[in-house]
């Protein structure tokens, strides 16, 4: 009976795998999939709808990021609740089944991956990809693109908690257990200690740094994953161990973010990032030594 029941779950737990969505899919995978009635393409970035009705790849939903992220007089890149994104994203014709994709426009990277790790805090992961390249490479795929209106109907999906974004006691918690490594996602020279106006400068002391501008290449895509692998092995080499990033506001380490989940570690980020902890004199902080 018990070898039965292993069978069971492992057969599950296998189809279950299957049914993951890549992280991050080429124009070409998007295009080979247009004719999925499930899949959703979600135009964002720091676009206007403006630029979306001019020109978007036929059929793909606008998604302004401040209905999922928005700035307020207490802090950058605050999390909705879920009943504020339940109605966005079924407005956005989302469904229980649905197959999203990302797609963004220019350098409109990290805040595309933000939108990334906020779809999948709502419950959505796996069910999430990111168009690598964006509009210019569907573009230059050789795809068209349209200004025409897209019609959809309203969708049924619920969203429910899953905690990739965590906060500054779950960030102490992990600086003082071996299963977890705390990741300043920023450029080498904000973490070094280079003067950025925030109230304290350096880093969340113990934590390591993997400078997010490294997974992107000049054309504004996600570099291969050979180059990912290279960058965060030097690092992590255990992908066992559960990575916690941070920033300056809970933006730019969602490329990380994304980034580290298409290589398969898992991930959290903290949302108050250096705007909360440089505040607190408090928590620990350090500059690197020269």
């Amino acid at each position: 009976m018990k070898r039965f029941c292993f069978i069971i779950v492992a057969f599950f737990s296998f189809f279950a795998a299957q049914a993951q969505q890549p992280v991050i899919v080429s124009p070409q995978w998007l295009h080979d999939n247009l004719s999925d009635p499930r899949l959703v393409i979600l135009y964002t970035g720091f676009v206007i709808k403006g630029d979306f009705d001019r020109e978007h790849i036929e059929g793909s939903r606008f998604l302004w990021a401040d209905w999922l992220a928005p700035n307020t007089p207490e802090a950058n890149m605050n999390v909705v609740d879920v009943n504020t994104a339940t109605k966005r994203l079924q407005e956005m014709g989302i469904n229980k089944n649905s197959k999203i994709v990302l797609c963004h426009k220019g350098g409109d990277v990290t805040i595309t991956s933000r939108m990334f790790c906020s779809l999948e805090y709502f419950g959505l992961q796996g069910k999430v990809s990111y168009l690598n390249g964006g509009i210019e490479a569907w573009k230059k795929a050789g795809y068209p693109v349209t200004n025409k209106a897209s019609v959809y109907k309203k969708g049924n999906y619920v969203a429910t908690i899953n905690p990739v974004f965590v906060n500054k006691d779950y960030v102490l918690s992990a600086l003082n257990t071996s299963t977890k490594l705390v990741v300043d996602a920023r450029m080498k020279r904000w973490y070094d200690g280079d003067v950025t106006g925030n109230p304290r400068d350096g880093h969340i002391t113990g934590a390591f740094n993997i400078p997010y501008p490294d997974m992107v290449d000049s054309a504004n895509s996600i570099k291969p994953a050979a180059i990912l692998e290279k960058n965060f092995s030097v690092v992590a080499p255990d992908k066992t161990k559960e990575l916690v990033l941070y920033c300056f506001i809970g933006q730019t380490a969602c490329v990380d973010y994304l980034a580290g989940r298409s290589l398969g570690y898992t991930i959290k980020v903290y949302d108050g990032s250096m705007q909360e902890w440089s505040r607190d004199e408090k928590l620990p902080m350090e500059k690197t030594k020269k």
